[in-house]
């Protein structure tokens, strides 16, 4: 059973509602989940990260109940998640912060020492294990979020804008890194952009105000393109289908 998000809602303010009622299975494999800015994808994984508490409704993940506080920690080991912001634990190196989040997630700490290293290569950071996280590149830091994500072999990674401030050699190691997880690894991969979906993804979300106005296979998702639309440009041309359809661009 993917995530299942079931009548859902949540709203940073008494008056705005970001989300109302939402009812969402977040698909097996790899996903893009895609939205203009503001239109709330980085709530929906928030509240499927936990880091988050729906006003109403549950989030979800094979019968695990995040919103139950007996559960959390359950919950919690099976899916990591990576915000836009990384934020670095001050005199910590890059590995020790891996390492420390391994910890966190119930590894022993000889485990999640080990398993920081491996994290590091996979995403080419291995050279900067030593090196204190509030001294790396805006891209580095966030390489390094992705590998504490990856080290203590969860099965559903939420990652958020994770290509932001990498250049395009480093957004490709870094969708290799992911085609290589096992089949058993759930991704889902929140943007705008749409040449994300150029790599080996299964599945396409859209989010627009809150709402779900598209979910299914990429070649699917491609189908929404206008006839004629050029090869390079089908996923755009998609995009921009579906999101023109709601007449809501910004929520």
């Amino acid at each position: 059973m993917p995530l299942q998000f079931t009548g859902c809602s949540f709203g940073y303010h008494r008056r705005r509602r970001v989300l109302d009622a939402l009812d969402c299975l977040m698909p097996k494999g790899r996903t893009v989940f895609l939205g203009p800015n503001g239109a709330g994808k980085s709530t929906v994984l928030g509240l499927a990260a936990s880091a988050l508490r729906p006003r109403s409704g549950t989030v979800s993940y094979r019968g695990i109940d995040s919103t139950d506080p007996r559960s959390l920690k359950k919950y919690r080991r099976r899916v990591a998640w990576l915000p836009q912001d990384v934020e670095s634990v001050p005199g910590l190196t890059a590995r020790q912060q891996v390492a420390y989040v391994g910890w966190l997630k119930g590894m022993s700490r000889s485990a999640a020492w080990d398993e920081s290293l491996r994290a590091l290569r996979k995403v080419e950071l291995a050279r900067q294990s030593r090196i204190p996280v509030d001294r790396l590149s805006g891209g580095q830091r966030r390489r390094v979020g992705v590998a504490q994500s990856l080290v203590h072999g969860a099965e559903v990674l939420l990652l958020d804008e994770p290509t932001a401030g990498m250049d395009p050699r480093q957004r490709r190691v870094f969708h290799d890194v992911l085609g290589a997880l096992p089949a058993s690894v759930h991704v889902v991969l929140s943007t705008h952009d749409t040449a994300d979906l150029d790599t080996a993804y299964d599945n396409v979300l859209v989010l627009v105000s809150g709402e779900i106005v598209f979910g299914g296979r990429v070649r699917e998702f491609l189908h929404h393109a206008p006839v004629g639309t050029a090869v390079g440009r089908r996923a755009e041309a998609a995009y921009e289908t579906l999101t023109e359809r709601t007449g809501r661009w910004d929520s």
